[in-house]
């Protein structure tokens, strides 16, 4: 059982800049391919970003391709969400999830079997 936890959440303003980390608890985390997700406020779970268990490859949603930048130290077991020129509409709880088995990268929730509990983002206007 893999365990994910978050951190780096808060509150910015917009334009800022926030970087999210999520610690896996699994030492074969090199082996898993990554994901964040993110859920605001009356809204379902979406996906943000992914990266492959090599790092090598990365994938983005339109909304934030240009802004944030997912990356991964595995010998930290720890993924990373770089996010710069926040806005508003980026506010939301920001999940981190793992997808093992050396599976691809995936912006599907439904492929991803371990979730952190989740980091709020709050970004002012």
């Amino acid at each position: 059982q893999v365990q994910l936890v978050e951190s780096g959440g808060g509150l910015v303003q917009a334009g800022g800049s926030l970087r999210l980390s999520c610690a896996a608890s699994e030492r074969t985390f090199s082996s898993y391919a990554m994901g964040w997700f993110r859920q605001a406020p009356g809204k379902e779970r979406e996906f943000v970003a992914a990266i492959s268990w090599s790092g090598g490859s990365t994938y983005y949603a339109d909304s934030v391709k240009g802004r944030f930048t997912i990356s991964r130290d595995n010998a930290k077991n720890t993924v990373y969400l770089q996010m710069n020129s926040l806005k508003p509409e980026d506010t939301a709880v920001y999940f981190c999830a793992a997808r093992g088995g050396w599976g691809s990268l995936s912006p599907y929730q439904y492929e991803y079997a371990y979730w952190g509990q989740g980091t709020q983002v709050t970004v002012s206007s």
